[in-house]
């Protein structure tokens, strides 16, 4: 009788390069959902972008009121060769960066009275809530009679549009800690400034996180306004020089100057945020 044998044959390996990528495909998820909402968001400007173009070529829009966007792009160049432009937006960080650390300072510390010190609230808090119905720069023509028109003005202008978001949500935040938590910082006998660095600031630091991001825009915003008032440099000194020339190409790379700096800082204030709070996720809900 003729006896078979069997071979059990293992089943081949897997190439290196499949298997490689095999191996890498869940560190690079994270990269693809990054690159998905960076492609998401160019999609919308660079829709704008097309169409600015295609009206520009097609004259739908005469090119004294909207030139076209190659002739924005050599005004930038132009600006940046001759150093104007660095000069206008040293000027404008110069002005942004005072004005955001006067109004954050302030406010921080005024939020945080009036969310911990009730008597402190009663007092100061139904003035504070009606000067705030009142744009920071309805407050410029008071302000020159004691500050003149030169760079305190523009400072405090700015330092007052910051200070006021940052005093609402700092103030919120701070007050609506839970009542639960101060007693529990008060059983396990930590003193105040224990309870405030343990207890309030990590409950409260996502609405003052809110509170300084909208400090900042509106540090963009008043920078506009104060350097169209009074002022021979800065990137609002560069569109009111652009619209009184008629040249609308240099209002136009300003304001895009503006945005890009706005939207960077705006980025770096949520990965600070982001820094300071390791518990949170990136939709924002705790672990």
């Amino acid at each position: 009788m003729t006896t078979m044998t069997l071979i059990q044959s293992s089943p081949a390996p897997l190439p290196a390069l499949p298997r490689l990528a095999r191996g890498l495909a869940p560190s690079l998820a994270p990269l693809r959902a990054i690159s998905r909402q960076i492609l998401l968001g160019l999609s919308f400007p660079l829709a704008l972008l097309a169409l600015w173009s295609l009206g520009a070529a097609q004259g739908w829009v005469p090119p004294q009121i909207l030139p076209a966007p190659a002739v924005v792009w050599q005004s930038f160049l132009d600006l940046c060769a001759d150093g104007s432009l660095a000069a206008h937006t040293k000027a404008s960080l110069i002005r942004v960066a005072e004005g955001f650390a006067l109004g954050a300072s302030v406010g921080l510390v005024f939020g945080t009275a009036v969310g911990l010190v009730p008597a402190f609230r009663a007092w100061v808090w139904p003035p504070v809530q009606a000067a705030t119905r009142v744009n920071a720069l309805a407050w410029m023509p008071l302000l020159t009679l004691f500050l003149g028109i030169d760079e305190a003005l523009k400072v405090v202008v700015i330092g007052w549009s910051v200070s006021i978001p940052v005093i609402l949500a700092t103030a919120r935040a701070v007050g609506d800690v839970p009542a639960a938590l101060r007693e529990l910082g008060v059983a396990l006998h930590l003193t105040r400034r224990q309870r405030l660095r343990l207890i309030v600031v990590p409950q409260a630091l996502p609405q003052i996180a809110t509170g300084l991001r909208e400090g900042l825009a509106n540090a963009w915003q008043s920078l506009v306004i104060v350097e169209l008032f009074a002022s021979f440099e800065g990137l609002g000194y560069l569109m009111t020089w652009g619209r009184q020339l008629f040249q609308l190409d240099l209002v136009l790379v300003a304001m895009a100057v503006i945005a890009v700096l706005g939207f960077t800082f705006d980025l770096a204030l949520r990965g600070v945020e982001r820094w300071l709070q390791p518990w949170q996720t990136g939709g924002g809900h705790g672990l």
